[in-house]
């Protein structure tokens, strides 16, 4: 795999019975990219990014994340990445630094590594005050940024960000975002999907999945001009709206 490529799809295809989830859909991803992965409920954007995950066995086709086959060495992949559902998978009976050494754990990190990367993304993330803090009793935004911090302990090469803005107001959805910057920064490629229009604008690239396939991809400002339209709301509702899955 290109050492710039980080994720390589390659006809990827996942099926239910006689249902195709997944169409023979073909796109890369580059290192420090934040790509976005857009579609409709039931698009087939979930599935898709189960198995790039490692978490779902392609019916077909090929794919590599981080450089490993998600077939044959689907826990390597896991363990070079990290994963941010939008229900938050927290423990909300443990603190918010045994939640960190809970998950560090499970990421094999060492003792002293979860003590001091733990130590730096709760002071980077504005969590510091909070550590002692039950998660059960943190505000949304809280639990969502610890969500973050937890799927970015171990410095993983990709974090797959499914829907991970749900429910929160403009302004958290704002600094959320502004978190994601940061580790873009640093290298660390991000793979999201959303519904929220304004956030797909922040992507580098988005693709728009419609009844399992890849109906478009490329920057927001391209597929603008491309479907000549004022927004990316525009663009999905001109691809989405003949969509045959609900």
């Amino acid at each position: 795999m290109n050492n710039d490529k980080v994720i390589v799809a390659e006809n990827l295809t996942k099926k239910f019975g006689d249902f195709v989830a997944v169409d023979n859909i073909s796109f890369t991803v580059s290192r420090g990219e934040i790509f976005g992965f857009l579609g409709a409920n039931g698009a087939g954007k979930t599935t898709a990014m189960r198995m790039l995950c490692g978490l779902s066995r392609p019916t077909s086709g090929r794919a590599e994340t981080a450089g490993f086959d998600i077939r044959t060495q689907s826990e390597q992949v896991k363990r070079h990445i990290g994963y941010m559902s939008q229900k938050f998978s927290l423990y909300g009976d443990l603190t918010v630094c045994e939640n960190m050494r809970l998950f560090g754990g499970i990421y094999g990190m060492s003792r002293s590594r979860i003590k001091a990367k733990s130590n730096e993304v709760m002071h980077e993330l504005g969590l510091w005050d909070e550590r002692n803090m039950m998660v059960e009793q943190l505000p949304l935004g809280w639990k969502q940024k610890l969500a973050f911090a937890l799927a970015i302990l171990h410095e993983p090469e990709i974090v797959f960000l499914d829907e991970p803005t749900g429910g929160v107001d403009p302004v958290t959805r704002r600094s959320f975002w502004e978190q994601i910057y940061m580790a873009a920064d640093r290298g660390t490629t991000i793979f999201v999907t959303t519904h929220y229009m304004d956030e797909a604008e922040y992507c580098d690239r988005i693709s728009v999945m419609v009844d399992g396939r890849i109906a478009a991809l490329d920057t927001p400002t391209a597929l603008k001009q491309h479907f000549g339209a004022n927004s990316l709301y525009d663009v999905f509702y001109s691809l989405a709206r003949d969509a045959k899955r609900n």
